[in-house]
């Protein structure tokens, strides 16, 4: 009966897929954390929320995200820990 550990912006969890296409809905998959509407705050005092919460599924612990684009923006502590994300977002804030 403990606490289940919370997860934020940049982090890798195990998610089930909700909406998508019909193929990928229902499946559990990895994916990262890159949007987030709770505010948290940054090392240089600013906080930051977004409008929605969003993750991007991948491949492998490596990162490789299994799309091709991102819709919207990504979060700067994401980006920075998952270069492969970074890579193929188009925003990053």
């Amino acid at each position: 009966k403990g606490k289940i550990p919370a997860a934020g912006v940049g982090d890798l969890v195990v998610a089930s897929v909700i909406s998508g296409r019909p193929d990928m809905r229902k499946q559990v998959v990895s994916a990262v954390i890159v949007r987030q509407k709770r505010p948290y705050r940054r090392l240089d005092g600013t906080r930051i929320k977004f409008e929605d919460n969003a993750a991007v599924v991948i491949k492998d612990e490596l990162g490789n995200p299994k799309g091709t684009m991102i819709k919207g923006p990504v979060a700067k502590e994401a980006a920075e820990r998952w270069p492969l994300i970074a890579k193929i977002a188009k925003i990053i804030v």
